[in-house]
C-alpha cells in the first residue's frame, strides 16, 4: 500500500505534529513498511490452525487465603524506616 505525502500530513495534523520534509519522507517509508507487514500477516494462511485465545492453556489459579503467623517480627522490622507498636509506620495518605 502506497502512503501519500498528504496522508502523512493528515496523520501529523491529527497528532498535532509539525514535521520537516525529512521526517515526512522517513515516516512515509516507515508507515509503508508497517502496512506491508500488516498486509502480510493479514494474508497468512490460518485455515488449518486451531482457534486460541492466549499463548498457552493455563488459567488463573487462586489459592486459599490463609492467615499465617510470622514468628520473627524483629528481623522483619529492623529495616523499617519507622515503626510503631510492632508495625511499619507510614506517612498518612489522604
Amino acid at each position: 500500500m502506497e502512503i501519500s505525502r498528504e496522508q502523512i500530513l493528515h496523520i501529523a495534523n491529527l497528532a498535532n505534529l509539525e514535521l520537516t520534509e525529512n521526517e515526512i519522507e522517513k515516516y512515509s517509508l516507515q508507515l509503508q513498511d508497517i502496512l506491508s507487514f500488516a498486509n502480510t500477516i493479514s494474508n497468512a494462511p490460518t485455515e488449518s490452525l486451531d482457534i486460541t485465545i492466549g499463548t498457552n492453556e493455563k488459567k488463573n489459579v487462586f489459592r486459599k487465603d490463609e492467615i499465617k503467623v510470622f514468628e520473627d517480627n524483629e528481623t522483619l522490622l529492623q529495616n523499617a524506616p519507622s515503626k510503631e507498636q510492632n508495625m511499619f509506620k507510614i506517612p498518612k495518605v489522604i
